[in-house]
């Protein structure tokens, strides 16, 4: 008898530890069921980059009053934010640390969303962004304000990686937020990038296999994150975020940070066969990717083709950016909402049929096509008053203007306990059909009992999935096709190829031939290479100027650039390389260097305008006196014409006069002064900004980076003012 209990208590025991080891692995992750109606079609809410600021209170005001009516009406099963909660900046935008006020003023404000909202507290998900780690030296120290006023602090949401899920009657549709900023909050302007480790790869790659072990229900994967790609560095081995999400089936990455300065086009297509047009690591040249393959049959399997889209979404900051993301019958739709005029009172989101701008080719794969599921054109419709009509209308732009080819009504779906509004109305789909993505166009109208019209853009639409060209500006391209971490040190070591040879190399050959070109030459022989050759043996005449840039050169490789404050308050002071901070020197341990590639935004900028423009005035400036002396010594022999005629030199007497004024009178080296001023104020601009930062003292904390260039010019400019 006493064997049995003790085998029933050690049984007993046994299931209370394996349940409490379940409950703590799976602390965050969620998991949903969707009640009612619409079947099948499920939508969330992304807000990303507030910056709720001291300076700025409008921000918050705007959100408390537009966003907790705004998610009332439209009722998601969860609402993420994707990052910089607060901007963590002083009024002139140099200062960047956190404040306490403005995570107190984001925990109010958000705490009256929800009341206002209806919705429950655990629906909403808020990630870090860079803002929201300035200057935190520690996850759960004295300055770690998220953890404390972030509703995943507050709902003690401590992972890196949060999972949740929804369930419908067909599939399953995972969401999986990352929280990818660096571990040592820097202050600004060195944290800036994304950086992801091996072991948040892991927890990420973890969290998308989950559900693959039900392969009787599909499962739909949808990443969020702060970083778009393009700013996420890769881990210590090199494995990078969209090697992860391509190898997980991933569908779409939602994430924020770039705000709409640089453009409202910043989606781009990843996919796993490289286009040959732009490199995996390197640059994308276009946004939508390679053409589709429909070509391959139903043998070759669906599942090869690895393919997903990244959508960065506008901020609230200046914006007021909002955006709804559906999911209807597996296929992924999104419509971005801008409320900087006014709230909105009707919603319209097409569900289907899809933007051709940012389809999926799996998602159209004939193996996988239900003829059924293209029957009816579709829309989600939210309002905060009931509305009377809904019309679809479809328009042919192949004439060159838009024809109007379908203009018909559409219906609720009816349901007692629906969450939302679905409309709907059937069409026939195969009139439709057409090589060109973009050729017809789908708008759909609502009015609601207040005869207020709500229009949606129009939408292009290809029933077979081809998917339309996206374009990028010059500067949506910058942002999104570049990969900046691995065009970080090719920029940087092309600047040094391009300096150095140019300036060593000569001076050797010089030297080993005992050549000397001189004005003369360059009038009598002229070319690229002979202009070169003087402007460098001018520039050798002036030995301390020439060996200044070349040791200063070395010294940006070499040394520290800087030494300052780089967490919120106290601490000790770091120093920054061209290679990230250094916060701790011991001679018995290995250099760590935190904030790469984020220490790219000064040094990039350090060396290609201020550095390199330098280098080349300094040039035009002993090029100016050289031809200066030459002037000066034609005039004082009285030969002008002979000296023309010797070099071969003719012009009219007009011309031959404008050039001697503005030999005599020195106008370029005017023009070269100014330059050289331009330069300057730059550089200052640069070390007041860094001054601010990193309460760095220029004299005492860089004396080397902030005095070299304007002496170095100073010097120039003095040696060059007078022709010996």
């Amino acid at each position: 008898m006493g064997l049995l209990k003790l085998r029933i208590f050690l049984f007993i025991l046994y299931i209370l530890l394996h349940c409490g080891s379940a409950e703590s692995s799976n602390k965050e992750r969620e998991v949903i069921e969707l009640e009612g109606g619409p079947e099948d079609v499920a939508w969330v809410v992304q807000l990303s980059d507030l910056h709720f600021s001291v300076h700025h209170p409008e921000r918050a005001l705007s959100f408390s009053k537009i966003v907790g009516p705004t998610l009332a009406m439209i009722n998601p099963s969860f609402v993420f934010i994707t990052g910089d909660l607060t901007d963590g900046k002083s009024k002139d935008l140099l200062t960047m640390k956190q404040d306490e006020e403005e995570w107190l003023e984001y925990q109010k404000v958000l705490e009256d969303v929800i009341k206002r909202s209806g919705l429950k507290k655990n629906v909403f998900y808020d990630l870090r962004g860079n803002h929201d780690t300035f200057g935190v030296p520690a996850i759960g120290g004295s300055f770690d304000f998220y953890s404390k006023y972030s509703i995943n602090g507050q709902l003690k949401r401590s992972g890196l990686v949060n999972s949740v899920t929804i369930q419908t009657g067909e599939r399953n549709i995972q969401f999986v937020g990352f929280d990818g900023v660096t571990s040592l909050g820097l202050r600004g302007p060195t944290n800036l990038f994304g950086h992801t480790t091996d072991q948040l790869l892991d927890e990420i790659s973890s969290e998308l296999s989950v559900l693959d072990s039900q392969p009787a229900k599909p499962v739909i994967k949808i990443a969020y994150g702060h970083f778009p790609l393009s700013f996420s560095a890769a881990s210590h081995s090199g494995r990078t975020l969209k090697d992860t999400f391509l190898m997980h089936n991933l569908s779409a990455y939602i994430c924020g940070h770039l705000h709409t300065r640089f453009g409202k086009n910043l989606k781009r297509h990843h996919e796993s066969n490289q286009h040959p047009l732009y490199s995996k690591h390197v640059l994308q040249l276009n946004g939508h990717g390679s053409l589709p393959n429909y070509s391959r049959s139903c043998s070759d399997g669906a599942t090869e083709f690895k393919e997903f889209w990244e959508w960065e979404m506008g901020d609230w900051r200046k914006s007021r950016a909002m955006r709804i993301l559906a999911i209807d019958r597996g296929w992924i739709s999104f419509v971005d909402i801008d409320f900087r005029l006014e709230a909105k009172n009707v919603i319209v989101l097409p569900t289907f049929p899809l933007d051709s701008r940012f389809t999926l080719e799996r998602s159209f794969h004939k193996c996988k096509m239900d003829s059924l599921y293209l029957n009816s054109i579709r829309a989600l419709v939210f309002s905060s008053s009931p509305v009377v009509s809904v019309v679809a209308r479809i328009y042919d732009s192949r004439p060159g203007n838009l024809i109007s080819v379908l203009e018909t009504p559409m219906k609720r779906s009816e349901d007692a306990s629906s969450r939302g509004n679905l409309y709907t109305c059937p069409w026939n789909f195969k009139a439709f059909e057409d090589p060109s993505p973009d050729r017809f166009l789908l708008q759909i109208e609502a009015v609601d009992i207040g005869g207020r019209s709500t229009l949606t853009e129009l939408r292009p639409f290809s029933v077979g999935g081809l998917r339309a060209r996206l374009s990028w500006n010059w500067k949506e391209f910058m942002v999104m096709g570049c990969q900046w971490e691995a065009l970080y040190y090719p920029i940087l070591w092309s600047f040094y190829l391009l300096t150095l040879p140019i300036l060593v190399f000569p001076k050797a050959i010089f030297i080993y031939f005992r050549k000397q070109y001189t004005y003369k030459n360059l009038v009598g022989n002229k070319g690229l290479v002979t202009c070169v050759a003087w402007i460098l043996s001018e520039l050798y005449n002036l030995p301390l100027v020439w060996f200044s840039i070349i040791v200063y050169l070395f010294y940006l490789i070499l040394c520290p650039w800087l030494s300052g404050q780089v967490f919120t308050e106290g601490g000790e002071r770091g120093y920054m390389t061209y290679r990230g901070w250094v916060l701790r020197f011991s001679e018995s341990e290995k250099l760590h260097f935190h904030g790469f590639p984020d220490i790219m935004v000064v040094v990039i900028p350090h060396l290609y305008f201020v550095v390199l423009p330098t280098i080349i005035v300094i040039g035009a400036l002993v090029a100016e006196r050289a031809i200066f002396q030459d002037h000066l010594r034609a005039i004082s022999a009285k030969k002008e014409d002979d000296y023309l005629v010797k070099n071969n030199v003719s012009a009219p007497t007009s011309g031959r006069k404008k050039t001697l004024t503005v030999l005599h009178r020195r106008w370029i080296r005017k023009m070269l002064l100014l330059m050289s001023l331009a330069i300057c104020w730059k550089h200052f601009l640069n070390c007041r900004a860094l001054i601010k930062a990193y309460a760095m003292n220029p004299f005492i904390h860089f004396p080397i980076y902030s005095m070299s260039i304007p002496l170095l010019l100073a010097y120039t400019i003095y040696k060059t003012s007078r022709a010996e």
